[in-house]
């Protein structure tokens, strides 16, 4: 009996030592396999989209694209830029560094260089050069940005094991996302045709890039002219497809469907930008990159910036009430829909992180507001910025005072004033007042004293975060709601306000619960949102925020 209690015991003893060493066995096996991510994240910002695009064509959007996104993703309704000027690379700069203008340093698609006395334009670096054509649209990277992005962040999280791509139809929607430690950038050159890179990345294209080239993408879909994707009479929510205030494509004698592509098969392929088909063939390269890549196959999650830049193009041509406009949405749905069943099948539903935001909205056209009897209209800088230089010449003997203009900024020539000896604040102050004095212009404002100017707060928030006292420039002036400086034909952005400000900001995927908030945020918030998710460091330059109502589901 005695053994056989002895025996009883000693299975008892094994089975606990056992069970020890079983959990602390599976507690090494959770701690050496870190944290939990998903195996890729892919952004995607649709240039020029107004957040009530999400609602304006729902009714005709198909279930498996914006739909599906909105229904089992989680929307952020209330996003904002939260500076101003609110332009391509401002946004696509913001939401990937989680920062502002003043912060990254893009200040503006271009802006003055004081040092070169000639505009910089953001992506430009001419110590490299193009890879994938004889252009010179390769002579571009991201050292102009300041500061880093989340792609640069998860980079550094993995000790760069992670592969990060961009890929726009725009050089600066690809680069700016794609960050300072991208393994590759890629987009369209105008003048070949190709999809191109920079030296900065590499010094030939991949074979699987080279192969797509070769296809000669853009013309295949010139070959399908452009006509809507249903009859014509069912797009409702757009004015009438023949409008004045809508810009031509050449060779056309209206700007009316059907559009004519055929006609620029083998030249002009800067016109596909302005057609739906932009966009789809941005995203088959996207697909191509994932499978060419070996994208999220790994144990370390990759990342894919995409840009799809079509849609801001087709704005500024045809404007945001247009036939064009809404078809290139439908378009875009398709693709969409296209794009998740990939994901899909690639990865699995709930293994990847898909965000949607865009990098500014867009006025209504001029035109259409006067037509609907809405305030609106234009303004046309030039013969304004001409009397405020004949005025302090003739006042404080400094020709040319005004250096340059871009981005509503005026930028002086402070080494001429000064060597006049002229007093500075009384010249901006006179152009102030001329300014004021003009029928479209809300206000305007000396950059330098921001803190002491009496507009309304917002917008005394909006300029300071747009400001940077390097690349800004000296004297701001904002135009009345709906005003901007451009042609009477298609529309543009740049404003403070919620028509250019009121952006999308939608996650689906992994970790991600269905569900809507409208507390207000900001885009710089993205960012934060997914290093919280992701567990990694924020952005050296990031003021943003999680968007606690996402990640404390």
């Amino acid at each position: 009996m005695r053994k056989i209690y002895l025996l009883f015991t000693a299975l008892i003893l094994v089975s606990q030592i056992s069970t020890a060493q079983q959990k602390t066995t599976k507690t090494k096996v959770s701690s050496s396999e870190g944290v939990k991510r998903p195996k890729i994240v892919v952004g995607l910002i649709v240039d020029q989209m107004r957040w009530d695009y999400l609602y304006r064509y729902y009714s005709r959007y198909s279930n498996g694209g914006f739909k599906r996104l909105i229904n089992e993703g989680f929307s952020a309704e209330n996003t904002l830029i939260p500076y101003t000027p609110t332009i391509t690379a401002c946004g696509h700069s913001s939401i990937y560094t989680g920062s502002t203008p003043a912060i990254n340093g893009i200040v503006g698609n271009d802006w003055y260089d004081r040092k070169l006395k000639r505009d910089m334009y953001c992506a430009e670096d001419t110590t490299v050069t193009t890879v994938g054509s004889t252009s010179r649209a390769g002579v571009m990277s991201p050292k102009n940005m300041l500061t880093t992005t989340i792609t640069d962040e998860l980079r550094l999280a993995t000790n760069f094991k992670s592969k990060v791509i961009g890929i726009s139809l725009k050089d600066r929607g690809s680069i700016l996302p794609a960050g300072h430690a991208a393994n590759a950038a890629y987009w369209f050159d105008s003048q070949s045709g190709n999809w191109i890179t920079s030296t900065y990345y590499m010094k030939q294209l991949p074979t699987w890039v080279q192969d797509y080239n070769k296809q000669k993408p853009a013309d295949q879909f010139f070959a399908k002219n452009w006509n809507t994707l249903y009859p014509i009479e069912s797009y409702t929510q757009s004015t009438a497809d023949n409008k004045i205030y809508e810009r031509k494509t050449r060779g056309e004698e209206t700007p009316t469907f059907p559009h004519p592509l055929k006609l620029y098969i083998g030249k002009n392929y800067e016109i596909i930008k302005s057609t739906p088909y932009g966009n789809t063939m941005t995203l088959d390269l996207a697909k191509l990159a994932i499978a060419s890549e070996q994208m999220g196959q790994n144990n370390t999650t990759d990342f894919l910036a995409v840009s799809c830049s079509a849609t801001d193009y087709v704005g500024h041509q045809y404007g945001p009430n247009s036939i064009e406009a809404e078809d290139t949405y439908l378009r875009l749905d398709k693709d969409l829909e296209d794009f998740f069943n990939y994901l899909d099948s690639k990865f699995g539903k709930g293994n990847y992180l898909f965000f949607l935001s865009a990098d500014h909205g867009a006025a209504h056209v001029a035109g259409f507001m006067t037509e609907n009897k809405l305030p609106g209209g234009t303004f046309s800088e030039g013969p304004v910025l001409k009397k405020i230089n004949t005025l302090i010449a003739e006042n404080f003997k400094v020709k040319n005072a005004i250096e340059s203009s871009a981005n509503g900024q005026l930028y002086f020539n402070r080494e001429a004033i000064k060597s006049a000896k002229a007093d500075f604040d009384a010249i901006k102050s006179l152009a102030i007042d001329i300014l004021r004095t003009q029928d479209e212009v809300f206000d305007a404002v000396d950059l330098s004293k921001l803190a002491v100017t009496t507009l309304p707060e917002q917008l005394k928030k909006s300029l300071t975060y747009g400001y940077n006292y390097g690349r800004s420039g000296d004297v701001y002036y904002v135009l009345k709601s709906n005003y901007f400086s451009g042609s009477s034909t298609g529309t543009t952005h740049g404003a403070w306000a919620p028509y250019d400000a009121h952006i999308p900001c939608v996650f689906m995927g992994w970790n991600v619960k269905p569900g809507k908030t409208n507390k207000q945020h900001y885009m710089t918030d993205i960012a934060a949102t997914l290093a919280a998710m992701l567990h990694i460091q924020m952005p050296s330059g990031c003021i943003g925020e999680p968007i606690t109502e996402l990640t404390h589901q």
